[in-house]
């Protein structure tokens, strides 16, 4: 990684992603936070600057808009490098079934169409960037993606909403690690904590599980730990290696996954 590697966090303004950021500031790294609240991320650049010892800065995007993902991304690719992506941001399960602007179903999209998208497109620059990491925060909630009904148009829960993108972010993930096998990059994926007390989890009503700093200790390892520099194509469970849901390793969902999201983002997925 270089002497002042650049570290993108997306979902930065609350809970994991702001433990995250705040952890990583006096770190000499050039510090590039997004969030979809303009108030909420110049709050956090107010917070972080006593602590930074780097450059900071903040990229404004509603995940709920692919062209807006698509700006970010067009952003991004300005940098010189981007040594680190951490896809951190996501919605939980309270709520009715919505739809983005892109017309899909809402969380679909922000867990997983977003991040899908924005990391497809900062590819090539993370690729050049190597040695690179890809670290996509995911969850041990996961249910297997009917394919039938991808936007749960005919029976819809919040928890089947946020399970299945949890599940198509390490499926990502998974087909991310194969497609990077060499290259000097590599991708890796996360469950951070049970219920850790971040605005998701206490505006759902949930009791917390797991503490925020558990979670953010986790996450910082994969991005900077000299341990895992080689480690391709896991998924953990906070730091331990542990196994997704069944649907994860099969070939032909997979194979449907990368199709359909290609299909919905525009990006074509290697193969």
């Amino acid at each position: 990684m270089a002497d002042a590697p650049t570290i993108v966090i997306t979902g930065a303004t609350d809970g994991l992603g702001k433990g995250i950021a705040t952890q990583l500031a006096p770190s000499g790294a050039r510090l590039i936070v997004h969030g979809r609240s303009e108030e909420k991320g110049q709050a956090l650049l107010e917070e972080l600057r006593p602590l930074a010892t780097g450059e900071l800065e903040w990229r404004r995007a509603d995940f709920a808009s692919l062209d807006q993902v698509r700006e970010l991304a067009d952003v991004l690719g300005d940098e010189d490098r981007i040594d680190v992506l951490v896809n951190n941001a996501g919605i939980g399960t309270a709520g009715p079934r919505e739809e983005s602007e892109d017309g899909y179903e809402l969380t679909l999209q922000v867990n997983y169409l977003a991040p899908f998208l924005l990391t497809r497109r900062l590819l090539p620059l993370i690729e050049r960037s190597a040695p690179a990491r890809i670290v996509n925060v995911s969850s041990a909630g996961q249910a297997p993606i009917d394919f039938d009904d991808v936007m749960l148009e005919r029976s819809y829960t919040g928890v089947q909403a946020y399970c299945q993108s949890k599940l198509a972010l390490v499926m990502f993930t998974f087909d991310l690690a194969e497609e990077l096998e060499g290259t000097g990059v590599t991708a890796n994926c996360l469950h951070p904590g049970t219920y850790m007390p971040t605005n998701m989890v206490l505006s759902a009503g949930i009791e917390p599980v797991t503490a925020l700093e558990d979670g953010v200790a986790a996450t910082m390892r994969l991005i900077t730990s000299p341990e895992v520099q080689d480690v391709n194509g896991h998924y953990f469970d906070g730091t331990s290696e542990s196994a997704p849901h069944a649907q994860a390793e099969d070939p032909e969902a997979r194979r449907l996954l990368r199709e359909l999201s290609a299909e919905l983002t525009g990006v074509q997925a290697a193969a």
